[in-house]
């Protein structure tokens, strides 16, 4: 399939370092996985585009980035990343609620919300200083007072943390509400969303009472339906439609996410064969290519192809569904042309790449290996960031017979994936066979010298 995961280990957005092991019921999740695909990546960046310029950010160091996970959920951290759930997506009935939650975070963004901790750290004073109380009064032999002044403690860091925190989602609110009205983009899908997050609190029990405002890092959902209501009902573009193209192409790639994500029954239960339209069998070519039914699964395809017989990403899709399915020779044609119509898209020929590998494996010979090479090496060029494009290119390096490459190849892959001490033992293998002073040699020295230091950190924290 078209969409590549790829594991994702950095801390999310305002984690609360300071009260580890204190406020354990509201640390975030540290582990989840990212799916890139191309059209997705392609959508993103244009229905962000006018929001991003609007905050005032520069486009080329803003991320919006896909996770791989059911709760309905954004977030933002350290840099100018946009981190959306899989949920979201699913829960989202239009590109123009996406754009109010985009445009939200990127309050958060403009806000530094992501690197402020001034709510953490006075939280976490308090904290500090409740297990010290509760230390002395332990001491004293007094187990009661001792855990009554933890418990106390905790309470008032708590409240501290999230009377911060609700204010910087106050101010990424009205930031958001702004970069939609600058943008022209209306804000209907805004408030439309919010009331879905409504919904699903009361479809989960949550009420208004002191309890739930205290313990939310968001203020009340039906408070912010009224504020973002009024607000945006007096904005010019209220009444503006949303980009029909934008909302046609959003419903595509849905379509695709739940696919690729969704149980194959469940998917045909969304999806029924009664229903014709390109996001359906879109979705169902997905479903039968999971359930092993090539036939099926190229027939949607090919259907789709009728319609738009250059549509890079439907090629994309068959090249992908055949390359899966065992026939890597058939796949490359569909591939090349998704390639050469997207620029060479780095996921796209990366999927091309892998289907010359695989075809030449399968012919035993080398007639496809040269151009595996230089699609990969250009794909890696454009997005480093990448460790299968790199685990290919590092295979096609071997059988061509240069392993030192291959062995660097390796270490970038290793490096990503986080795994210093094979990267280290790579990029060591690799310099033993490159010319000394060549980029790629110090390259390789980068990759040793960073595997290094990551060691001797790990190695600390034990």
């Amino acid at each position: 399939m078209p969409i590549l995961r790829s594991s994702f280990a950095r801390p999310v957005a305002r984690c609360l370092t300071a009260l580890a092991g204190v406020l354990l019921a509201v640390q975030p999740a540290y582990a989840q996985s990212i799916l890139r695909d191309a059209e997705t990546e392609a959508l993103f960046r244009e229905m962000s585009a006018p929001l991003v310029k609007a905050s005032g950010l520069d486009p080329k160091n803003v991320d919006i980035v896909l996770v791989n996970d059911p709760d309905v959920n954004a977030f933002v951290a350290g840099g100018q990343a946009v981190y959306i759930h899989s949920g979201l997506i699913n829960e989202a009935d239009s590109a123009n609620e996406v754009q109010g939650v985009i445009a939200h975070e990127l309050g958060h963004v403009v806000g530094g919300h992501a690197i402020d901790d001034r709510g953490a750290k006075k939280a976490g004073n308090i904290s500090i200083l409740s297990l010290l109380l509760g230390a002395a009064a332990a001491a004293a032999g007094g187990a009661e007072a001792a855990m009554g002044i933890f418990m106390a403690g905790q309470q008032a860091a708590m409240g501290q943390f999230l009377a911060y925190t609700r204010g910087e989602e106050q101010a990424a609110d009205s930031a958001g509400a702004r970069f939609l009205s600058t943008a022209g983009i209306s804000g209907k899908g805004s408030v439309e969303f919010f009331h879905k997050l409504l919904v699903l609190e009361n479809r989960h029990g949550f009420t208004r009472s002191d309890d739930v405002a205290f313990y939310s890092t968001h203020p009340m959902t039906d408070d912010r339906i009224a504020y973002l209501t009024d607000v945006y009902q007096k904005d010019p573009a209220w009444t503006r439609p949303s980009d029909r193209a934008l909302e046609a192409r959003f419903a595509r790639v849905k379509a695709k996410l739940y696919g690729y994500l969704a149980q194959p029954a469940d998917t045909l239960k969304a999806y029924p064969e009664a229903n014709l339209s390109v996001p359906a069998r879109y979705a169902r070519a997905y479903a039968f290519h999971k359930d092993g039914l090539l036939p099926r699964a190229l027939a949607e395809v090919d259907a789709l192809l009728l319609t738009a017989p250059n549509d890079p990403y439907f090629l994309e899709l068959k090249g992908q569904i055949l390359l899966e399915a065992g026939h890597p020779a058939e796949a490359i044609a569909p591939l090349r042309r998704a390639t050469e119509m997207t620029g060479a898209q780095p996921l796209i020929a990366t999927t091309f790449g892998h289907a010359l590998l695989s075809a030449d494996e399968r012919v035993a010979s080398t007639e496809h290996l040269a151009e595996a090479q230089r699609i990969l090496k250009a794909a890696v060029g454009r997005d480093r960031e990448n460790p299968f494009a790199w685990y290919v290119l590092g295979v096609t390096y071997e059988r061509l017979g240069d392993h030192a490459r291959a062995r660097l190849a390796s270490a970038e892959q290793q490096s990503l994936s986080g795994r210093w001490a094979e990267a280290m033992a790579s990029a060591s293998a690799a310099m033993a066979g490159l010319p000394v002073g060549s980029s790629d040699y110090l390259r390789a020295e980068d990759i040793a010298m960073e595997a290094r230091s990551a060691l001797a950190k790990q190695k600390k924290r034990r």
